[in-house]
């Protein structure tokens, strides 16, 4: 049976699946590494860990398939998206890359906003300037390290990079370019005036192609180190959040998810050029040809949960699942937490609230409070930051009956239940566990040939596994958002100070 291969360039690892052509997963495999975190609010990587890391992703996967590599028929890329690789005129990395969760870039952001105006951004992209996005790291770059800047001749985003070691081409997709932030998302280019006034060389960006466009094919020497058969396409594929949708079914208008991973996203495709005003979402192109997506983005989702194992919880570090115990702290808390709120800015904040100053915290503590209080309100603060960002795009007109989830916090069942109480919509999961791998496997079952279109294939290979509806906690979360609402602009004056401290 054909089969094509899946690889997502993560954080944390690189995970590759296997998919048959009836839609079955048939093997997954995983690379790790880890960021380096120099000083707070800076994240990097060497993009050398990408290609090991993917190595490993691609033999593991296919033992796991029982399958020889060289029976992958075609290949769809997806990662991380906003991190900015620069190559030299040897197309090695400069440095190493700096992250989608690095906000050095701020003051950076906030010049170029105060000198071009958020009305000529938006005009121009469809997008505010955000420290995560590329291009403002690019101008960090400049200002910071000199040296190393007059060496650039060409930009990437990681899982392009991953590309070029595959296929020795220079290129990205329409969904990944848009995280740029010098990106037209309306009409699918590159922001050429923008570039110039910002004096970024139109030349450093590679071009930008559609999700199913094969854009390369695997070279004998990528063959050699990886397994897979030389000449087999590559796809362009898509920027990590695009390719969970895919992976999830969100193909068309109509249609809205919840991924429930590191970060927090709530994603939902248009069939028009629909940008928000004040760009308080993302207005980015999706992987599926001719259409967009609105997009809500929280730093912190599961991520929030991970840091509390690792600061509140450490004797379950070494617990078999240590996510499961830590849901059943929260479990046997009462919805509300019993008067504790969660601030769920660890990492600053996109959306709602543009502000890499933002920072997490408890509220409403007392002596009667333990840490299963603790655990309830990191769940229920990560979700009520997400039902805000649904909020922005029923606001924008754009409306489904049903949330469909994605990621790994769908294993909880609490966090399934909290989700529909608060979006105030039942919630469904589906038949991919694999969503932003599977994704960029649909992609290549297109581009390369397998399958025709990615609506078709979306309902031939995607079903709906379980729907939860809102239940008689709802009323009670519900009525607790205004309180969090008022939250972040009462603490807003505090972030700068904590900072500086």
């Amino acid at each position: 049976m054909s089969k094509v291969l899946g690889i997502d360039v993560g954080t944390s690892g690189t995970k590759a699946v296997v998919v048959d052509a009836s839609g079955i997963v048939a093997g997954v495999g995983h690379g790790g590494y880890a960021p380096t975190m120099l000083r707070s609010g800076w994240s990097e990587q060497p993009p050398e860990d990408w290609w090991t890391g993917s190595q490993v992703a691609i033999q593991a996967a296919c033992r796991d398939a029982s399958c020889d590599p060289s029976e992958i028929e075609a290949v769809g890329l997806t990662g991380q998206m906003h991190g900015l690789v620069t190559l030299d005129a040897s197309m090695s990395p400069i440095r190493p890359a700096i992250l989608w969760n690095d906000g050095r870039s701020q003051s950076i952001c906030d010049d170029v906003e105060s000198e071009l105006g958020i009305d000529r951004l938006l005009a121009a992209t469809g997008n505010r300037m955000l420290a995560g996005f590329t291009a403002p790291k690019l101008l960090w770059m400049r200002e910071h390290e000199p040296d190393a800047y007059a060496r650039v001749e060409k930009v990437l985003l990681p899982k392009d990079w991953l590309r070029w070691k595959l296929t020795e081409e220079l290129s990205t997709d329409v969904s990944d370019a848009s995280g740029t932030a010098v990106f037209d998302c309306e009409h699918r280019r590159w922001a050429t005036d923008l570039l110039d006034e910002l004096d970024l060389p139109r030349s450093w960006w590679p071009d930008a192609a559609e999700s199913v466009e094969v854009t390369g094919r695997i070279t004998e020497e990528a063959s050699t180190e990886t397994g897979l058969r030389s000449g087999v396409p590559v796809v362009a594929g898509a920027g990590d959040q695009a390719a969970s949708a895919v992976g999830t079914g969100l193909v068309r208008e109509g249609m809205i998810g919840a991924a429930l991973g590191t970060s927090g996203v709530i994603f939902a495709p248009t069939e028009r050029w629909r940008p928000v005003a004040g760009g308080t979402l993302h207005a980015f192109c999706h992987a599926v040809p001719g259409t967009w997506h609105l997009m809500g983005v929280m730093l912190s989702g599961a991520g929030s949960l991970d840091w509390f194992r690792s600061a509140v919880t450490p004797d379950l570090q070494e617990h078999p699942d240590a996510f499961a115990e830590i849901e059943r702290l929260a479990a046997e808390v009462p919805a509300g937490a019993e008067g504790v709120m969660f601030m769920p800015y660890l990492s600053g904040e996109r959306t709602p609230h543009a502000d890499t100053d933002a920072r997490g915290g408890f509220i409403g503590l007392d002596k009667r409070h333990h840490r299963g209080h603790l655990a309830r309100a990191v769940f229920e603060g990560v979700t009520h930051g997400l039902a805000d960002c649904l909020d922005l795009v029923r606001d924008a007109d754009v409306r489904a009956d049903v949330v469909r989830l994605s990621g790994g916090g769908v294993k909880s069942s609490l966090w399934r239940q909290l989700c529909a109480d608060l979006f105030d919509l039942p919630v469904a999961t589906t038949t991919t566990t694999e969503g932003t791998a599977y994704g960029a496997a649909m992609l290549a079952a297109v581009g390369g040939g397998l399958e025709q279109h990615l609506e078709t294939t979306s309902r031939t290979w995607i079903h709906e596994t379980d729907r939860i509806e809102p239940d008689e906690d709802g009323p009670r979360l519900l009525a607790r958002r205004d309180a969090y609402r008022a939250l972040y602009p009462a603490l807003q004056r505090i972030f700068p100070l904590l900072r500086q401290s």
